[in-house]
């Protein structure tokens, strides 16, 4: 695997074959290279078979492995191209422990909204999620439709892994020649929905005012380092998770931290990247502690 690769996990499924192509296309245009990870474990055993038809299964298993991989990099150069530089892994393990080792030497780890192991019915498969929540980079997922004419959306939340998610989606801009909106909302919830509670008089206006100039503060060292990026602020006095579905429609990308400030300690994937994972209409960016942009 070459260094600073763009990884992506393959199981056959359409959601993987999907996000292959998303990222070939990537990588691509990034002019970086490609690494393929499909995990699968080992037959151990089952009653009354013997060593020659352990051996067999595991025979077959390994050549339909092989199978799969070769089809994924035939898939990959046709969305990729003939320059793009290719490897494979094909190891002995699931696949998110694959993954979240790859994820150490790579610059993104790319994963379909679901695969061939999740269950009927489950929106996000549980190999995403955990890689998701453990990978050394960010991770995106591939879900929802594709939209090369629509913004990146960040949300910024003023948290040191928001600071990240924001690193990363003022590159994912530029280089995508695309436009940013930065997303930045306030609870909307007060003491009205309470009725036992004593009713708290604010000054809206001013909060708002407040909140848009800590954005302003956010945003403004990132806009000096890529001044090609148009940048949208968008306050809002909501919750983080129905503003970026929202934008999700119209967005290419939207990027967020896998926690922001109001997670609880030691929660790897907070309520918004949880949400967005599961039901963004366009392709997701978890930004996590300590992962490069």
């Amino acid at each position: 695997m070459h260094g600073n690769a763009i990884v992506v996990g393959v199981d056959g499924s359409a959601e993987a074959t999907r996000a292959l192509r998303w990222a070939a296309e990537a990588a691509r245009q990034r002019r970086e290279p490609l690494h393929i990870v499909h995990g699968f474990a080992p037959i151990t055993g089952f009653d009354g078979a013997g060593l020659a038809v352990l051996q067999q299964a595991h025979d077959e298993l390994v050549d339909a492995a092989d199978d799969l991989v070769a089809d994924a990099v035939r898939t990959a150069r046709e969305a990729g191209g003939p320059d793009l530089a290719i490897t494979t892994d094909r190891p002995t393990e699931s696949g998110a422990p694959a993954l979240i080792e790859a994820s150490r030497a790579a610059r993104t780890v790319v994963l379909g909204c679901s695969g061939t192991g999740g269950f009927t019915g489950m929106l996000v498969g549980s190999t995403t999620v955990e890689v998701a929540a453990h990978a050394r980079c960010p991770v995106v997922v591939v879900r929802g439709r594709e939209n090369a004419d629509g913004p990146v959306v960040v949300g910024v939340d003023g948290s040191p892994v928001g600071e990240r998610a924001l690193a990363a989606a003022f590159e994912e801009a530029s280089w995508r020649g695309a436009g940013l909106v930065a997303v930045h909302v306030w609870s909307d919830v007060d003491s009205g929905g309470y009725p036992s509670m004593v009713p708290i008089a604010l000054d809206w206006e001013e909060i708002a005012a407040d909140e848009r100039r800590l954005l302003a503060e956010r945003l403004a060292g990132w806009q000096e380092k890529y001044p090609d990026v148009v940048v949208e602020r968008v306050v809002a006095r909501d919750r983080p998770r129905r503003q970026l579905l929202s934008w999700s429609a119209k967005a290419q990308l939207v990027v967020v931290g896998s926690r922001g400030r109001g997670g609880f300690r030691g929660l790897l994937l907070g309520s918004t990247s949880q949400a967005l994972i599961h039901h963004a209409q366009c392709p997701v960016m978890v930004v996590r502690p300590g992962s490069g942009s």
